[in-house]
């Protein structure tokens, strides 16, 4: 059985047509990932996607660590994320309810496959965002986006903090819902290379 997620769709279409959108003088730019340039946000963003297909069929790991990223894509960018990216929803593909158990590559490594799908999201979209925004793109998390995002978030940040995310950030009061999930991911919704 084959199942569909619409919301890992979206995230990564938004992820891809980030990517597809750095321009030429664009992948050594600073991003939000403070750490990272866009290069390297690439190659965690692909990194982990394929550590979640992994943690779901025990197939392979991702080439390098995502939160060591070398800055050296080796291939093309499409070659980098397109594999990454069918890897993650054949390997959700096969599960049947969102309320299966599945394994995941960070704590708490077991979640219900509808929050561990919006976690993968999350990871793809808030990138897409941190590149898009690196490279003068227009943001590809919309407010639907990030709502549909934020119960994975909710469920999984806080243990995280300090590891992947950095502490959260107040929203302005006239925030909408994708600057409100990025302040709550440790990110700065007005940030700007």
């Amino acid at each position: 059985m084959t199942t569909t997620w619409d919301l890992l769709t979206e995230a990564h279409q938004a992820l891809r047509t980030a990517v597809m959108g750095i321009p030429a003088d664009g992948w050594g730019r600073p991003t939000p990932a403070e750490a990272w340039n866009v290069t390297q946000v690439l190659q965690h963003a692909a990194g982990d996607q394929r550590a979640y297909a992994s943690a779901l069929t025990g197939g392979p790991k991702p080439t390098e660590d995502p939160f060591a990223p070398s800055g050296e894509l080796g291939a093309t960018p499409a070659e980098v994320l397109e594999p990454a990216l069918a890897a993650t929803v054949a390997a959700f593909g096969t599960v049947d309810s969102p309320d299966t158990e599945v394994a995941v590559p960070l704590p708490p490594f077991k979640l219900p496959a509808g929050v561990a799908v919006a976690a993968a999201a999350l990871d793809a979209a808030v990138h897409a965002w941190d590149i898009a925004v690196a490279t003068g793109q227009l943001s590809p998390l919309s407010p639907g986006l990030a709502l549909a995002l934020r119960p994975a978030a909710d469920a999984l940040v806080e243990p995280l903090r300090g590891f992947a995310f950095a502490p959260a950030i107040e929203p302005a009061i006239d925030a909408d819902e994708a600057d409100s999930l990025l302040n709550f991911l440790g990110r700065r919704a007005d940030w700007k290379a």
